[in-house]
């Protein structure tokens, strides 16, 4: 039995910002005659994958760092340092970045990636991890680190924070620091908000500004497909566009979720509040919205703070390699993925 008590609000539409729109591409076709092949469609790593591994006579660890997506993301105030109390479900996927960390035996830091949009200097979450851990603990000690990258940037699925974590934990392990998850998170939380779940089991009940993660436990038995489109949306901007309504009203829930659907049913009344103004702001999500709809999903919503959008399936999902959306040329992401329990 899971039960929760907190504050919800009723949202009034906010109007466009005036911000400069995006060109409208045209709506997802569903051809079965097409295969869609992307960056994203690549091999997705067992549950094995996500244990640590030893390389190179201990002189490297390897890891994969998860996805995630917010089953609901309810946005309950602004604090008075600047973040938004927020009240979410997580969930951890099988998308996953691969990271290597190899010792050095000088004191910089060199982060290689095979994303070419992707920076490697310090404002990386990546180098922000290995330099905490590198200031705090192991002045002497330098990192090489490798990173595989299969989760978009700035898509609402977590990857930089789950990268920092990855980093976080890899160096705990590879240089025996024996960290525990308390510090651990404590350490995290100096780099983002959402870096403390990925400590957790990969799923959880996640609340203040994300710093507060609650272990639950959830069904696994259903698919996840993640439309990702060719452009960035801000955390910072995402709510900035949302208005909170003064017209509070208290929601109390109790149930027994061991099933997808019964997940599926909870859900469902629980929105991500960032999603109506953003789907104003960008039209397009609102068409990809509908044509995910149409697919016959159970759930359609925006993870995070967008731009990607998830549509969750208990029954056979459609092929993402079917799927295949165009911005003018341009492919979008579109992945099949699977909800995923990391190892303790």
């Amino acid at each position: 039995m899971t039960h929760f008590h907190f504050i919800l609000n009723d949202h009034k539409k906010t109007a466009k910002g005036g911000e400069s729109q995006p060109i409208i591409p045209t709506p997802l076709e569903l051809r079965r005659s097409t295969r869609y092949i992307d960056a994203m469609s690549h091999p997705i790593p067992p549950e094995s994958d996500f244990v640590m591994r030893l390389r190179n006579n201990g002189n490297s660890v390897s890891i994969a760092a998860p996805a995630k997506i917010n089953l609901f993301l309810k946005v309950l105030g602004k604090r008075p340092d600047g973040y938004h109390d927020i009240f979410s479900w997580f969930q951890t996927l099988d998308l996953a970045d691969r990271i290597e960390i190899h010792k050095t035996i000088d004191r910089k830091i060199n982060l290689i990636t095979d994303h070419p949009d992707l920076s490697v200097g310090p404002d990386n979450l990546i180098y922000k991890a290995a330099k905490t851990i590198q200031d705090n603990y192991t002045p002497e000690i330098g990192f090489q680190i490798k990173l595989e990258k299969r989760i978009p940037i700035g898509a609402g699925l977590g990857g930089g924070s789950s990268d920092a974590a990855a980093v976080i934990k890899g160096l705990n392990h590879l240089l025996r620091l024996g960290l525990t998850v308390s510090q651990m998170v404590d350490l995290g939380l100096e780099i983002g908000s959402d870096v403390p779940f990925f400590f957790s089991r990969g799923q959880a009940e996640v609340t203040g500004r994300g710093e507060r993660v609650r272990e639950i436990s959830l069904p696994v038995d259903y698919q996840a497909l993640l439309v990702t489109p060719p452009f960035e949306i801000r955390a910072a901007e995402a709510y900035r566009k949302f208005k909170l309504d003064l017209t509070v009203k208290e929601l109390d829930v109790s149930f027994r979720c061991r099933k997808a659907h019964e997940l599926f049913d909870v859900i469902s009344e629980l929105a991500n509040d960032l999603e109506r103004a953003l789907l104003i702001s960008y039209p397009i999500l609102d068409k990809v919205r509908d044509e995910l709809i149409k697919t016959g999903a159970n759930i359609v919503r925006l993870t995070g703070s967008g731009p990607t959008i998830f549509a969750l399936y208990g029954d056979t999902a459609p092929d993402a390699e079917e799927l295949t959306p165009r911005f003018r040329g341009e492919r979008w992401g579109v992945q099949l993925a699977r909800p995923v329990i990391l190892p303790a």
